[in-house]
C-alpha cells in the first residue's frame, strides 16, 4: 500500500469534493435500498389488508403516503445517480490533471541524460496509461466501499430496528461480505492485474516503435518477423484479461449469492417472527428487500478490486520516475547572473559528442556563427550554453563565473534558445506563443508574427491566434512551423539567443525578408547561429568553421 500513499496525499488535496462525491454514491444506494424496501412493504401491505377487509370490517388504510415515499425515493435515486456520475466524473477528470501535472512538472525538471533512462515510448505510456490507470483510485477503490460499508451499516440499523440480534449477525455478514469482495479480490487479482500492466506496456512500446521504424523493418524484410512477435504478444495479453476477467466474474457471483443468501436468511428470520407474532409480514418483506438493494452496492467491488495490482504496479512506476533527479545540480547558494554577459568554452569536453577540450568565447553584443557538418558537435554547444548539459571536463564560463555556480531557471531566463527540432503543442497559437511569455499581449503576439511573416497567413485563418496547430504541428507546414518556434524566441526577448538551423524549411525568399527584419531585432543581443551553411543563417559579425575549433581543441 505504500506505493500510492503519495498519490493519496496528492488527490486528498481534493478532500471536500472527494467527501460530497462519496456522500452522493451513498446517496444513490440509500434511495435504491428505501425504494425497493418501502415498495416490498407498500405491495406486501396493500395485500394483507385486501385479504381482512375481504373476511372483516374495513379500516383504515393510507397509500398515499408510503406512495409519495416511493416516488420520492425513484426521483431521489434517478437525480443522484446523474448528479453522482457527472459530479465524480469531473472530480476523476480533475484529479488526473492534477496527476498529469505533477507527474510532468517532475519529468519537465529532468535533463537528456537522465531522461534517455527510458524510451519516448515508455515516457508516453506513463504519463498516460499509468495514469489513467490511478483513476481507479478515487472512483473505483476508495468511494464506491466506502459507500457499501455505510448502506450496509444502513441496512443493519434497519433490522436492528426490528429484530436487534439479527440485524447486529446481518452486519457483520455483510461487512464480511465487503472484505471478500475487496481484500480478497485484490489478492486473487493482484499478480494478473499487475503483469498485465508490464506487459500491455511492452506491447505499446514494441507497436510505437513498429511504426517508427515501418519504412526500415519493410526495406530489411523483417517487418513480417515483428508482426508476429506483436500478434503472440497480443495473443499471451488477451489469455491473461481472460484469466483475470473470469476470476471478476466469479467474484461478481459469489457477492450476489452473498446478498441473496443474506436476504433469504433475513426473510426466513422474519418469517419466523411473525410466526410467533412479534413482527408483521409487510415489515419481515421490506427487512429482506432491504438487504437484496444492498446488491446494486456491492456489484462493482469485485471488478473494481481484481485491478488493484495493476493500480499498485502503474503508483510503483510513477513513483519511480518521481525520484528521479537531474544530473545538473543546482547550487545550494547561486550567485546572481551577470548582466549582459558573454559566454567562454573553457577546454570543454563532452565525450558522446566527440568535443575535446574546445576554446571559444562569444563576446558580448557578438554575433557568432559556428558551420559545421551534420553530427559533428554544434547543437552540443547550444545545450552547453542552455545547461542543458555539463561537460564531461572543463568548465563554461558567464563573465568569469563558472555557469554551474548560477541557478539554472534563472540562466535560462536570459536566453532564448531555437533547438534543430520544432517542438509545438496540440494548442492554439497564442498558446504556443505565449510559452516563452504567459504576460504577453495579442498586439505583441502579432509583433513577433509579423517578423517572421506569418502574420498574415494567422489572419486568414477563421480563429487567427485561438486557431489550432494540430498534433506536433501538422496543420502548419514544415517552414510555417519553423517560423512560429522562431516567433516563440522573439517573443521571450531574451538578452542571449541561439538559434540552431533556425531557417530549415523556409524558401530563399523568405528566409532573406525574414533575415532584414531579425538583423533590427538582434541589434544589441549577444547571438550564437548553429548551421551547415552561413548564406543560411542571420548575419554575423564572425563565422566560425568546425574544424577549427576543433583544432583549437
Amino acid at each position: 500500500m505504500h506505493e500510492l500513499r503519495p498519490w493519496i496525499a496528492l488527490i486528498a488535496q481534493r478532500r471536500g469534493r472527494l467527501l460530497l462525491g462519496i456522500l452522493l454514491v451513498f446517496a444513490t444506494l440509500a434511495s435504491a435500498i428505501g425504494l425497493l424496501a418501502l415498495s416490498g412493504w407498500f405491495i406486501t401491505a396493500t395485500g394483507v389488508t385486501a385479504l381482512l377487509w375481504a373476511v372483516g370490517p374495513r379500516f383504515p388504510f393510507d397509500v398515499y403516503l408510503p406512495g409519495g415515499g416511493i416516488r420520492f425515493f425513484a426521483l431521489a435515486r434517478t437525480l443522484a445517480r446523474y448528479g453522482e456520475r457527472l459530479y465524480n466524473h469531473d472530480t476523476v477528470l480533475r484529479l488526473l490533471a492534477d496527476l498529469r501535472t505533477a507527474h510532468f512538472a517532475a519529468l519537465a525538471r529532468l535533463d537528456g541524460a537522465t531522461l534517455a533512462r527510458w524510451r519516448s515510448a515508455q515516457w508516453l505510456n506513463r504519463l498516460t496509461a499509468d495514469i489513467d490507470t490511478l483513476d481507479t483510485l478515487y472512483l473505483r477503490l476508495l468511494a464506491p466501499p466506502i459507500a457499501a460499508v455505510l448502506g450496509s451499516m444502513l441496512v443493519g440499523l434497519l433490522i436492528m430496528l426490528h429484530q436487534p440480534a439479527l440485524g447486529l449477525s446481518m452486519l457483520s455478514i455483510l461487512l464480511l461480505l465487503i472484505g471478500l469482495l475487496t481484500f480478497g479480490m485484490a489478492r486473487w487479482g493482484l499478480r494478473l492485474s499487475a503483469a498485465r500492466v508490464r506487459e500491455l506496456e511492452a506491447l505499446r512500446v514494441q507497436a510505437v516503435e513498429q511504426l517508427q521504424g515501418l519504412p526500415e523493418l519493410s526495406a530489411a524484410g523483417v517487418l513480417r518477423r515483428h508482426q508476429q512477435v506483436l500478434l503472440s504478444q497480443s495473443a499471451d495479453l488477451l489469455v491473461a484479461q481472460r484469466t483475470l476477467q473470469w476470476r471478476v466474474s466469479l467474484g461478481q457471483a459469489a457477492g450476489n449469492l452473498g446478498v441473496l443468501l443474506g436476504a433469504l436468511l433475513v426473510l426466513l428470520a422474519c418469517l419466523l417472527a411473525v410466526d410467533q407474532g412479534t413482527l408483521s409480514s409487510p415489515v419481515a418483506v421490506m427487512l429482506a428487500l432491504a438487504t437484496l438493494a444492498l446488491g446494486e452496492g456491492l456489484a462493482g467491488l469485485p471488478a473494481a478490486f481484481a485491478q488493484f495490482g495493476a493500480t499498485r504496479a502503474a503508483a510503483a512506476r510513477l513513483n519511480e520516475q518521481q525520484t528521479l533527479r537531474s544530473t545538473l545540480a543546482n547550487p545550494a547558494q547561486p550567485l546572481p547572473v551577470p548582466a549582459g554577459a558573454g559566454l567562454h568554452w573553457d577546454r570543454v569536453s563532452v565525450h558522446y559528442a566527440g568535443m575535446h577540450e574546445l576554446e571559444l568565447t562569444l563576446r558580448l553584443g557578438e554575433r557568432l556563427s559556428v558551420i559545421g557538418p551534420s553530427g559533428c558537435g554544434k547543437s552540443t554547444l547550444g545545450a552547453l550554453a542552455a545547461r542543458l548539459i555539463d561537460p564531461d571536463q572543463g568548465t563554461l564560463r558567464v563573465s568569469g563565473l563558472a555557469l554551474t555556480e548560477l541557478d539554472i531557471e534563472a540562466w535560462r531566463d536570459q536566453l532564448g534558445y531555437l533547438t534543430q527540432q520544432t517542438d509545438l503543442l496540440h494548442d492554439s497559437i497564442a498558446v504556443n506563443l505565449r510559452l516563452a511569455c504567459p504576460q504577453a499581449s495579442d498586439e505583441e503576439l502579432w509583433d513577433v508574427l509579423a517578423l517572421v511573416e506569418l502574420d498574415s497567413l494567422v489572419a486568414k485563418l477563421p480563429a487567427q491566434l485561438d486557431a489550432w496547430v494540430g498534433e506536433l504541428g501538422r496543420q502548419l507546414s514544415g517552414g510555417e512551423g519553423r517560423r512560429l518556434a522562431l516567433a516563440r524566441v522573439l517573443l521571450k526577448n531574451a538578452p542571449l539567443v541561439i538559434l540552431d538551423e533556425p531557417f530549415s524549411g523556409l524558401d530563399a525568399a523568405t528566409r532573406g525578408r525574414i533575415v532584414v527584419r531579425l538583423d533590427a531585432w538582434l541589434a544589441g543581443r549577444t547571438a550564437l547561429f548553429l548551421g551547415h551553411d552561413p548564406a543560411l543563417l542571420p548575419s554575423a559579425d564572425r563565422v566560425l568553421h568546425w574544424s577549427q575549433l576543433a583544432r583549437s581543441g
